[in-house]
């Protein structure tokens, strides 16, 4: 039988405030192994740049760009990432030729966000693949991004609004270079840096913040402004940092939005999360939860760690045949990185796994050559047709095609970069975190200064083991911290295989500080099980999750493809002269039933398949892991007036009297799927 699990929506906040910062130790049952809620907040690492006083201490840190080396099924999306549309944007897309490029030469035509979005992904997975062609080529920008900078520290295109210059492009461009100073190290960064903070600070208020993208999103520029702060200790940026919060969008009522654009909400949720590093108000932390949590309430009763709010939420749309942006996905992976960071809050880490692994492998072409602009978790057609208003969006929004649209086209490249970034973490007491879990190596100083390599293996979420392998010069001592799932009751710790006597409290971390030396092992096993969460606000229908990946109906897809200049929307643009035969667009129709009801009380049973080949577990053919589970048909529930999957059926509509076996597969490989079940009796 399967185990309900409560709906949560991401807030303990009795953990907030004066919890945030206590070092909490529910038990110590071995010498140098404790369960803690979170990390030592008064300490301060030695070795990585965290928070300066008078900012919040930062529970997290990040490692430094180029620190950590992928490997396994995240180095072959990277891979595949790498030799698709991200890698090769700059050869088709017309935002990103080189000639009359606004971010090349003053009045260029092209200039605005498509540049420093593509470069943001591009030049990280560069970094992490530590390809020197890529990297030349992101140099290339980066270099001309610099002396773009003029006398009065402002720099690049400007876009005018009423006359008033459009900063949001800009923020992203921050956002590059902070990555590209952590693996370079090269100084002209901090200084082009501050030069430009210095330059906003002589904005009237009246002038700056001033259009709808930068006024939402001014947090992405808070959050830049905090990380220069924090390595140069001008008293000026905390300065910056109140006029940034005062000219943004107020993110912090209680039943209110500044507005219901799906990426937006994604991305600028955590802005009052942020200046709550500089006031220490919890007030603004609690603002953020809050945000996360109203969304999902309004809009997020559904499977994959979003809401369904198309391009913007809409009273009465938010069935799970709503979507969500490509973009959407990976700024709400960006968001829960940087609030992992500054909470220590686990509940960011599981979020950021359900939209990783469930959500936001689906928006993209199994070779990553095409995306698709919204992908639903329930989706059973991926067609050119126009599917307004079903969807909010008039064009072809559900094929997957190279050119739809500017923004995911272009943005869509940093969503697995950043994430392997993360993997692993510094901690204020000169330990390492290890809160994601997939298999990579990082070298990073710990304890008493020591470089060491923290090897780590895993087909996680595809197995429940992970595999830990220190080198090190010499023996150090030093803490390291693993997330405990708070899916997993019986997790267990082996140390050179011998199992730890200790109880591992899910939802908590474990602190393991002891001698380290070359060569020791460490086993972190994570038993999965079958738990159901069920969604009131749509019709009491239930999704399935195994550990943390939840499962889709297996639908047979049919590819079909198309002419990608014939299927792109109104404003996608091509290079004079790009091959369009090598960029296809594809629909996908389903070519099984999939109009089924789950049973409710009836065991589902998992198949081990072999691992696949390629290392690409994201697909149908090449899932590692399926299960059998029983369903009837529900003739009624069928393709709307839209076109588009029907909205739930209401509960007691008619079942067919058979109750056949049905095949569920892990929702991130399922580019058609049914995730949000009605429910039937046995």
């Amino acid at each position: 039988m399967i185990k309900k699990r409560t709906l949560q929506t991401g807030c303990n906040l009795a953990l907030l405030g004066i919890s945030l910062a206590l070092f909490s130790c529910v038990e110590k049952p071995n010498e140098g192994i404790a369960i803690v809620e979170r990390l030592p907040a008064e300490a301060s690492n030695d070795y990585y740049t965290g928070n300066r006083p008078p900012l919040q201490p930062a529970q997290f840190i990040k490692l430094p760009t180029g620190s950590i080396e992928p490997g396994g099924w995240i180095r072959r999306q990277l891979e595949l990432q790498k030799d698709g549309l991200n890698g090769h944007l700059g050869e088709i897309s017309a935002w990103l030729q080189k000639g009359d490029n606004a971010w090349l030469k003053a009045g260029g035509q092209w200039g605005w966000e498509e540049v420093p979005y593509w470069l943001r992904g591009y030049g990280n997975l560069a970094y992490l693949m530590k390809d020197e062609s890529m990297i030349k080529e992101a140099s290339f920008w980066i270099e001309h991004i610099l002396n773009s900078q003029r006398e009065d520290g402002n720099f690049g295109p400007i876009h005018l609004n009423d006359g008033k210059q459009d900063f949001w492009p800009n923020m992203i461009v921050l956002w590059i270079m902070q990555s590209y100073y952590e693996y370079s190290r090269d100084d002209r960064v901090i200084d082009f840096m501050t030069a430009y903070a210095r330059y906003l600070l002589t904005v009237p208020d009246d002038d700056f913040l001033y259009s709808y993208w930068e006024n939402s999103r001014g947090g992405d520029n808070l959050w830049s402004t905090a990380w220069l702060y924090n390595r140069t200790g001008d008293a000026r940026l905390l300065e910056l940092g109140e006029k940034i919060h005062r000219n943004t969008a107020d993110w912090t009522k209680s039943t209110q939005l500044p507005n219901w654009h799906n990426v937006n909400v994604a991305q600028c949720f955590r802005e009052p999360a942020t200046y709550f590093l500089f006031t220490k108000d919890s007030a603004m932390l609690e603002a953020a939860y809050n945000v996360q949590s109203l969304v999902r309430r309004a809009f997020g009763q559904a499977p994959g760690g979003m809401f369904g709010a198309d391009e913007n939420a809409r009273i009465g749309f938010f069935d799970p045949r709503q979507g969500t942006e490509t973009c959407g996905f990976v700024e709400q992976m960006a968001s829960d990185e940087i609030m992992l960071l500054i909470t220590g809050d686990p509940y960011w880490a599981e979020n950021l796994e359900d939209v990783a692994f469930n959500s936001y492998p689906a928006s993209i072409m199994p070779d990553y050559k095409a995306l698709r602009y919204i992908t639903s978790p329930n989706h059973v057609v991926s067609d050119a047709k126009n599917h307004h208003p079903g969807i909010d969006n008039s064009g072809p929004f559900l094929a997957m095609n190279p050119f739809s649209s500017r923004c995911c086209q272009h943005n869509h490249g940093f969503g697995w970069p950043y994430y392997a970034e993360h993997l692993v973490l510094a901690t204020p007491d000169n330990g390492l975190g290890a809160v994601l879990f997939n298999t990579c190596q990082a070298i990073a100083k710990v304890g008493d200064g020591t470089e060491i390599t923290l090897r780590e293996e895993t087909n996680y979420p595809f197995e429940e083991s992970v595999r830990f392998t220190v080198s090190t010069p010499r023996q150090v001592t030093f803490p390291l911290y693993l997330r405990i799932p708070s899916w997993c009751k019986q997790a267990a710790i082996y140390i050179n295989e011998e199992k730890a006597n200790v109880t591992l409290t899910p939802g908590a971390y474990v602190r393991i500080e002891r001698a380290w030396k070359e060569g020791d092992k460490l086993l972190f096993n994570i038993p999965m099980d079958f738990s159901t969460r069920t969604w009131q606000v749509n019709k009491n229908s239930v999704s399935v999750n195994y550990g943390p990946l939840t499962l889709s109906l297996k639908i047979e897809e049919e590819y079909k493809q198309l002419d990608s200049r014939e299927t792109a929307i109104r404003d996608s643009k091509w290079q004079e002269g790009a091959d369009a035969s090598q960029w296809p667009a594809c629909e996908i129709h389903p070519a099984s039933q999939w109009n089924y009801a789950l049973a409710n009380k009836t065991p589902i049973t998992i198949r081990h398949k072999p691992w696949p080949a390629d290392n690409h577990p994201f697909t149908l053919e090449n899932t590692p892991v399926e299960f059998k589970a029983k369903g009837r048909l529900i003739p009624g529930w069928g393709i709307d007036e839209y076109g588009l999957c029907s909205v739930l059926p209401n509960e007691n509509a008619g079942k067919a009297a058979s109750l056949d076996e049905i095949t569920l597969v892990p929702m991130g490989a399922a580019r058609l799927r049914i995730a949000a079940f009605p429910t039937t009796e046995n």
